[in-house]
């Protein structure tokens, strides 16, 4: 097959798979040890003892280089070290013995597990060949190991040949390896090395056998096409040829047709400098790790590119660069099954939901916004774009199409956010609408146990997250009537789910404050309250939700929906409504004519997959009943959530996946969802107004209190005041508008009073009246 048409189709299958991306990993290198048992013949990174120079780094040398990185963006520690010297070196034994380590793998696990736990960079380690023993110690402190196949061709270690005189580079060895890792389930990187004496037949061989350990294991994360590049003071010599360029774009493009759309297959970009776009167009995905720090200490003579033109040639091949981990997206949405325990915690805080480097160090409810670079690529993908015209004709999109929205970067994502600007233009005009309430927790005892919740539980957690309260009517009706005196037409109540309330303390609440304020709107109760307040009572819901709202529940907040999605509610609250529970907690609201909103907390265990089963949820619902004022999307505050506390969380959605959920939602909702409201508490004001722009219509409530955001660890302000909202409004080139929780005119005594609010008093934590749970 002529050389073009391969390298055609062998894009065609990396694109199915791939997409615009093309990943590469920062790290730093970190040289263990240049001592080395085998003597390969093209090899300059391995050396002879010296009088006067350490056969080892020292933990000290290893954390500084690390430390280094860490201080530049990198996520990945890369150890490659020479193979068993003690093995052959007297030096290497000695040295060993004086860091307390009998072997080089055993002082390997040892700084990997320092790396890991003082820096939080990710250790990948390529020791060559190992025992089970060693592979399954280093396991425990590495996110992905690796070990080049090289050739499978056995005539390349007989005299004369590259491999002559190194026991660890023949292939029955090293494939033994590869077994190992797939049968300890890690991942694990190989690959084969071009132009030092093997034929193409052999490179197709080695390949086969690559993918036959795949295919029965599936740990295979990436495959290397590494061309030989002939330097001075080797065997070889400078003069030894080199493979064409032809050979390394026939090489990459044979690997993509033996190995699958699905496999990573890289090229170092610093061993080709000046073809990138060419590497791109034979089906490589990914450029491998590249040091803003190091150098290539196997390659010293071929500098790293500099991220920036390696991102401006990616973006002429028409792609998009991304930064991923040392272990690849598949194995990172899996933690679980691929990581150690203190491993997985590191992955989880160091990836996106997709699986990739987070790219920014942005969270929720933190103050700062991360840079927002502007798009390398001209357009859109044709088919994205495709996607989004239907969406917006109302079309009815599916799972896997609702991912590819979210998976948009670059000017993809720009496009999908404009079009939902452009939307949201269209559906709801400029005016941006909020309303001045109040938000009262009446008490902070739960007998749920939400892994993600860093509210208290009761007196075990006093010293954690405060002391436990439970709200008489006299706080809950005060502060309501403080709340009216300053402009707020609603109140919106929600609490734990204390033991000892039923279904008659939530009617209670909402007849309190009716008496009192008549004219006031009480937005209160999630699904999970009204559920459990129907079943201490014996009622059916309708019954419930009519008892309800004859006590004066106005509507009720969509809130204890975190994730529409039973494979995700069992991790992070097992004991919660599950979705269907919840989705008819609001169907029955609706048909009773109580209006809820919608709310989706993300970020945290679930991925895309999941946000589309969500949206679609609530799509269908709205199609049947209408009766969703608005979808908020809620990001999650990791701070003191108890499930990152114990490492079992990610950090929250990136700002890109935050900007994102706005958009996809603006167009996966529409027509049945015409109001997307961005939360201030967790994206921050600056936050908020870039949602504004990218299909929110909606600011919310100016809250005055906000209990359940500040306890997880948010830093921004209890209360967003009038003058202050319709300041961010205007400043963005929108109307402000005040509204009521229907989305009607406030009264204008209300709307008057709310700018010349006065200060709040303090409030009243009341103390438990009834035993507290421990």
């Amino acid at each position: 097959m002529p050389l073009d048409a391969l390298m055609a189709e062998a894009t065609a299958l990396r694109d199915a798979a791939h997409g615009r991306v093309v990943s590469y990993s920062r790290k730093v290198f970190i040289p263990l040890t240049k001592l080395c048992r085998d003597v390969c013949h093209y090899c300059t990174f391995a050396e002879v003892p010296r009088p006067g120079r350490a056969a080892y780094l020292s933990p000290e040398e290893v954390l500084a280089i690390a430390r280094a990185g860490a201080a530049q963006g990198c996520t990945e520690a890369l150890f490659t070290l020479g193979d068993k010297p003690e093995l052959r070196w007297p030096q290497a034994r000695e040295a060993l013995a004086a860091l307390g380590h009998p072997t080089t793998l055993s002082y390997l696990a040892a700084t990997c597990g320092l790396v890991l736990k003082e820096t939080g960079l990710l250790p990948h380690a390529n020791p060559g060949v190992m025992t089970r023993d060693e592979i399954a110690a280093l396991r425990e402190v590495t996110a992905s190991q690796g070990i080049m196949l090289e050739s499978v061709s056995a005539r390349l270690c007989a005299p004369g040949g590259v491999h002559h005189g190194s026991p660890d580079k023949h292939p029955e060895a090293r494939l033994e390896v590869l077994r190992l890792a797939g049968e300890l389930r890690v991942p694990f990187t190989t690959g084969i090395l071009i132009g030092i004496g093997e034929t193409r037949a052999e490179r197709i061989a080695a390949l086969r056998a690559i993918a036959a350990l795949q295919d029965r294991y599936g740990h295979i994360q990436e495959v290397i096409i590494q061309n030989f590049r002939a330097k001075p003071r080797t065997r070889l010599g400078a003069a030894a040829p080199e493979p064409d360029l032809d050979e390394l774009l026939w090489t990459i493009a044979a690997a993509r047709l033996v190995l699958g759309a699905e496999m990573n297959i890289q090229a170092p970009p610093n061993l080709s400098p000046g073809v990138y776009q060419r590497l791109v167009g034979a089906g490589l995905n990914d450029w491998g790790g590249v040091s803003p720090v190091t150098p290539d200490h196997v390659n010293p003579e071929a500098p790293w590119p500099h991220l920036e033109e390696l991102a401006a040639r990616t973006a002429e091949a028409g792609k998009v660069l991304v930064q991923r981990l040392p272990a690849y997206p598949a194995y990172v949405r899996a933690p679980a099954a691929w990581f150690a325990p203190a491993v997985a915690t590191a992955i989880r805080r160091a990836s996106d939901a997709e699986g990739l480097a987070r790219g920014d160090d942005w969270s929720p409810g933190e103050l700062t916004l991360p840079p927002l670079p502007a798009p390398r690529l001209a357009a859109a993908e044709a088919g994205l774009a495709r996607l989004v015209a239907r969406a917006t004709e109302g079309a009815r999109l599916g799972p896997p199409e609702i991912m590819r929205l979210f998976a948009a970067r670059d000017a993809d994502a720009a496009h999908v956010t404009a079009a939902a600007d452009a939307l949201r233009a269209a559906v709801s005009g400029e005016v941006v609408r909020y309303v001045v309430n109040r938000n009262i927790n009446y008490t902070n005892i739960c007998s749920y146990r939400c892994r993600f919740c860093a509210f208290s539980k009761g007196t075990t957690h006093a010293a954690l997250r405060g002391p436990a309260y439970d709200l008489d009517h006299a706080e809950i009706v005060r502060r309501a009537e403080e709340a009216w005196a300053r402009g707020a037409t609603e109140v919106c109540l929600q609490g734990g789910i204390h033991p000892d309330y039923t279904g008659e303390t939530y009617a209670g609440i909402c007849r309190a404050i009716r008496a009192a304020l008549p004219g006031m709107h009480i937005h209160a109760f999630s699904p999970l309250e009204v559920t459990q307040g129907a079943a201490t009572l014996g009622l059916s819901l309708r019954d419930y939700l009519t008892r309800l709202k004859e006590a004066g529940l106005g509507t009720l907040p969509g809130t204890a929906a975190e994730i529409l999605d039973d494979e995700i509610r069992a991790i992070i609250c097992p004991d919660k409504v599950n979705t269907a529970e919840w989705l008819e907690v609001a169907r029955t609201a609706h048909g009773l004519g109580l209006r809820t909103t919608a709310t989706i907390m993300f970020g945290h265990v679930e991925g895309p997959l999941n946000w589309a089963r969500h949206l679609l949820a609530l799509r269908d619902l709205q199609a049947e009943t209408g009766g969703f004022t608005e979808f908020v999307p809620l990001p999650f505050v990791h701070m003191e959530a108890p499930m990152y506390l114990r490492g079992q969380a990610r950090r929250g959605p990136t700002f890109r996946e935050a900007l994102l959920m706005h958009g996809v939602a603006r167009l996966v909702l529409h027509p049945h969802i015409i109001n997307i409201q961005t939360s201030w508490v967790k994206m921050g004001p600056e936050g908020a107004s870039l949602a504004l722009r990218a299909g929110a219509n909606d600011l919310g409530g100016t809250l005055m209190n906000e209990s359940i955001s500040r306890a997880a660890g948010t830093q921004h302000g209890q209360e967003f005041p009038p003058a202050a909202m319709e300041a961010l409004i205007r400043g963005i080139g929108r109307v402000p508008q005040q509204r009521t929780t229907l989305y009607g005119a406030p009264p204008e005594a209300q709307a008057t009073r709310a700018y010349a609010a006065a200060e709040l008093t303090p409030v009243v934590q009341t103390a438990p009246r009834r035993k507290v749970p421990v």
